[in-house]
């Protein structure tokens, strides 16, 4: 986990917003935050390396990444194990998410489904999705 310089003033969801499979999902996770307590952020956005420098972009182009409002910034299946404590639409996914010793199985599944994300869904335009 990477501590970051800037502190939001609310949950802000970093994910490739050039990649169609992953603004699905991000639709998704919107869909759920019903109280609208997230912001949600392409990291394509000129603002992200501003603001969150620290973060390297080629790991926002490998995982969705979460920044907390203390500045802690959760990637890949550890974000959305975040996220399914955070939005109450997910709270039965936490119970699969947090059996204890399992992250190390979700967090390689994240990498496999983020890996082959072209395959998984067509609208990624060329360049971004390049997993």
């Amino acid at each position: 986990m990477i501590v970051t310089s800037t502190k939001p003033a609310r949950d802000t969801v970093l994910y490739d917003g050039q990649c169609g499979f992953c603004r699905r999902r991000v639709g998704n996770l919107q869909a759920c935050d019903l109280r609208h307590e997230l912001d949600f952020v392409s990291l394509h956005d000129p603002r992200v390396a501003l603001e969150f420098p620290e973060l390297p972009r080629d790991r926002l182009l490998e995982e969705m990444v979460v920044i907390d409002t203390a500045g802690r910034a959760r990637g890949g299946a550890s974000a959305v194990r975040y996220l399914s404590r955070r939005l109450p639409l997910m709270w039965p996914l936490a119970l699969l998410l947090h059996i204890p010793g399992s992250l190390p199985v979700w967090a390689w599944l994240y990498r496999l489904v983020a890996r082959n994300r072209m395959r998984l869904g067509a609208g990624c335009r060329e360049g971004a999705c390049r997993v």
